[in-house]
């Protein structure tokens, strides 16, 4: 074999080594254990079918989910049509919370603040009666484990499906959880609470005031 030859040789190897590290390193940043980019979110996973939802749903048997009115409701939820985890149903998010005075509950499975926190939002729920709507909101594509979750906890509020948190971008929710959002019945957002809490006493103090219901 000839100099040049070796040398070309040489030079090959060495492109393809660097070709393969840089696809490496591609493959590693694309696996990565973060949230998913805008291009890669979604509201729930492949595995969590109708079929494979149906146990984890029936054991945490939770409350419906508001039904759709004829009002076109809140401005900045228009649009947005979500999953009910408790049945599968598509819900009309800004018609379903039309004419109705709101706490939104933005959790993941996997948080342990929120985990602590759901219990004391079942607990004000219970308090303050029909007069407010709980509606917690999943945000996580994993709806399997929200389910277990919430089975576990024995909290029983209806549920929202959002892997994508569209909710929470639509109502300029920080990227915090837990967070809560307060909706009053125009539609117009009351306050948004980035910040867990321990009961329901402390709820009931935050959000009284913008609902008008002491809880």
């Amino acid at each position: 074999m000839s100099t040049s030859t070796r040398w070309t040789v040489a030079v090959m190897v060495v492109v393809i080594a660097l070709g393969v590290a840089l696809w490496t390193q591609l493959g590693d940043n694309g696996s990565s254990t973060g949230p998913p980019g805008p291009g890669q979110a979604r509201d729930r996973r492949d595995a969590d079918s109708a079929e494979a939802l149906a146990g984890p749903r029936a054991s945490a048997d939770l409350s419906p989910c508001p039904q759709a009115g004829s009002e076109p409701g809140p401005a900045r939820l228009r649009g947005i049509t979500l999953e009910c985890a408790g049945d599968g149903t598509n819900v009309d998010i800004a018609k379903a919370l039309a004419g109705r005075t709101t706490v939104l509950n933005l959790w993941a499975y996997w948080c342990a603040p929120c985990a602590e926190e759901l219990p004391a939002m079942a607990e004000y729920q219970r308090r303050v009666g029909p007069a407010v709507t709980v509606l917690t909101v999943h945000q996580d594509e994993n709806e399997t484990a929200a389910l277990l979750r919430l089975a576990e906890l024995g909290v029983r509020l209806p549920t929202l499906q959002d892997g994508r948190r569209l909710v929470a971008a639509a109502l300029a929710v920080p990227n915090v959880m837990p967070a809560t959002v307060v909706l009053r019945a125009d539609g117009s957002v009351a306050e948004v609470l980035p910040r867990s809490f321990a009961s329901a006493d402390e709820i009931a103090a935050a959000v009284g005031p913008k609902t008008g219901e002491p809880g």
